[in-house]
């Protein structure tokens, strides 16, 4: 059984799995393509699934591929804990250019689901963060694009100054390169 929140954006959600603790741990299932479905309402089919390893204050994105090979993704940490963002880049959404956060750890098991159309990133708030992701796309690097973290026309505050953030995602386009516009 799993819970469904939706969230502030239309298409993100947040899904808790039922989780089975005692004294000798845990266990959860992840992944469940019926389940998901039911739950969700989503069908959805992944291809590929990727881990990122992330020191405390690592910040990776914003990251979406453009069609035809937009992907959605359905994430979750699995050690440590991540500040999460989702940037609705749909034009014909009444909420272009809005985005949300949401914070995700080992201990509260949480999945979010990343409809395609929306640009993604997270913070590592932990060392040693561990953070899964299914893709509905294969990797398809020349459809892959960058959204700046800190455009300012996005206004999302991350929490931190000075994320440890790659050569690539410090070199991304900000929304109105992308677009054509600002949000």
């Amino acid at each position: 059984m799993l819970e469904v929140e939706h969230l502030t954006l239309d298409g993100p959600m947040l899904i808790r799995p039922r989780v089975f603790a005692d004294d000798r741990g845990h266990f959860l299932e992840s992944f469940n393509e019926k389940a998901f479905s039911e739950a969700t309402g989503v069908a959805m089919r992944f291809v590929q699934d990727n881990t990122s390893l992330s020191h405390k204050n690592v910040l990776r994105g914003l990251h979406f591929q453009v069609e035809p090979h937009a992907q959605a993704k359905l994430v979750r940490v699995v050690h440590g804990a991540v500040m999460d963002v989702c940037v609705d880049i749909r034009p014909e959404s009444s909420r272009f250019g809005a985005h949300l956060c949401v914070e995700l750890s080992e201990a509260d098991h949480a999945l979010l689901f990343v409809p395609a159309g929306f640009a993604h990133g997270f913070l590592a708030r932990e060392p040693g963060s561990v953070f899964q992701y299914k893709c509905s796309k294969y990797y398809h690097p020349a459809a892959e694009r960058t959204l700046r973290w800190n455009d300012p026309a996005l206004g999302i505050d991350w929490g931190i100054d000075r994320p440890i953030v790659s050569e690539k995602d410090q070199a991304g386009a900000t929304f109105a390169e992308l677009f054509g516009r600002t949000p």
